[in-house]
């Protein structure tokens, strides 16, 4: 049985473990990339405009844009599509882009790419 003053501290424990959590990757590239510098794998929010292969999609709950960009990097992507999803939301804004809470999400979706 476990002392009451051994409880905190396991629960400080798991609350420590669980920052990132619902990881979840798919690699489609049938072959292997080398490493990228970190600094050179761009982060979008849209299509780029040159062609383009996906080797990866990533899923994440509690990953910054920066941590993605870094998993992109080791698997040698040029760049990583970022979706933010989830989050918070203003029920008395009608547009989104207005939302003062569009800045928040719950969750990332990064899509790896190679340019062509």
């Amino acid at each position: 049985m476990l002392e009451k003053s051994v409880i905190p501290y396991i629960a400080i424990l798991v609350l420590l473990t669980s920052c990132v959590t619902d990881v979840a990757s798919r690699y489609y590239a049938d072959q292997k990339y080398a490493p990228n510098p970190v600094e050179k794998v761009e982060i979008l929010h849209g299509r780029p405009s040159k062609p383009f292969d996906v080797i990866a999609d990533f899923q994440s709950r509690g990953e910054s844009f920066e941590s993605m960009r870094k998993r992109a990097a080791e698997i040698g992507g040029d760049a990583i599509i970022i979706t933010k999803l989830g989050g918070y939301a203003s029920l008395s804004t009608e547009w989104a882009g207005d939302d003062p809470f569009s800045n928040y999400y719950s969750r990332l979706v990064g899509t790896v790419i190679k340019y062509k």
